[in-house]
């Protein structure tokens, strides 16, 4: 990552400033309204508009999924939870839609250090590891609108 793009994401403020400008955000009205000073949590919103809603007048499931996407792999690889010296990726993804999502829907991340620390060592010797996690999306009633399940790949770099 060059040094430019390190500033850009060296507080958790500029990181949240930073994709709440990110032009797949901007353009579905996706909103990341929290990040933890330790990139341990994250908090994602979406208001509906006319851009973000579907034939049938509910959130469009490309714009539900793009909602947690790139959350995992930017608090594990750019927020240097694990540090410099790793590959992260996102591997795979598979989204549940649970009911019809309307008006302004929520997705919350969280990455432990417990967690951190078992990718670390897992991968200690140079090995991928393939962590998963279910990000659950909430509508502003409180009820489940989806489910994402994510993997990603983790490597620490040889040398």
């Amino acid at each position: 990552m060059n040094a430019t793009v390190r500033r850009w994401f060296a507080s958790a403020g500029a990181m949240r400033r930073v994709l709440s400008t990110f032009a797949p955000y901007l353009g579905a009205g996706i909103r990341v309204t929290h990040i933890a000073d330790d990139f341990s949590s994250a908090t994602v919103e979406m208001g509906q508009h006319w851009y973000n809603t579907n034939y049938v007048g509910t959130h469009f499931g490309g714009s539900l999924y793009s909602m947690v996407d790139p959350m995992y792999m930017l608090l594990l690889l750019l927020m240097r939870r694990l540090g410099n010296d790793y590959i992260v990726w996102d591997k795979s993804a598979s989204i549940d839609f649970i009911r019809p999502g309307k008006g302004r829907v929520t997705a919350r991340f969280e990455l432990t250090d417990e967690r951190v620390d078992e990718i670390r060592a897992a991968t200690a010797d140079g090995g991928k590891l393939l962590p998963e996690w279910d990000v659950e999306i909430f509508d502003e009633s409180g009820e489940l609108v989806a489910c994402v399940h994510k993997v990603l790949y983790v490597r620490r770099k040889k040398g």
